[in-house]
């Protein structure tokens, strides 16, 4: 049994520790926001939290996660979550909507650490966030956005 604290609360998950930390949510827990893409980190559409990092939980192993405090898109709160959130309906940045979970929480993560981020930045914190749709311009736009309003 592996005890998890996700979005606040505390959970305990029968579970095999070597299973994806992605799987534990999903299929345990039912929370479905946090999608699986790739399985190898390389897409980021299983982007979550732990203790305010954006982790790939594809890759992140239940048995490894610890103390650690986990954050999927369900559980996102605060001022740099809703900045996000408002950015991303009003520059309507989704299309099919599959990778924005993750997009979103990679946004927070960087927001979070940093509240100016230029346009490398922008780049860099969202390297490996892949968006079949080719939202890169609009996720780029609202996280500027987000950051205006944040300041």
């Amino acid at each position: 049994m592996t005890k998890l604290t996700l979005n606040g609360r505390t959970y305990e998950v029968d579970a095999d520790p070597e299973m994806p930390l992605l799987w534990a949510i999903r299929d345990h827990l039912n929370l479905t926001g946090t999608k699986y893409g790739c399985g190898i980190a390389q897409c980021g559409a299983c982007t979550v939290h732990l203790d305010g990092q954006p982790v790939r939980s594809c890759q992140t192993r239940l048995g490894d996660v610890g103390e650690a405090k986990i954050t999927t898109i369900e559980g996102i709160s605060g001022p740099v979550a809703e900045a996000v959130r408002t950015a991303w309906r009003s520059l309507d940045v989704v299309q099919c909507g599959y990778c924005q979970s993750g997009q979103m929480m990679s946004a927070i993560g960087l927001l979070s650490e940093n509240k100016t981020p230029s346009d490398a930045d922008i780049d860099a914190a969202m390297d490996g966030n892949v968006c079949r749709c080719g939202t890169y311009q609009r996720i780029r736009a609202a996280i500027h956005d987000a950051a205006r309003s944040l300041a």
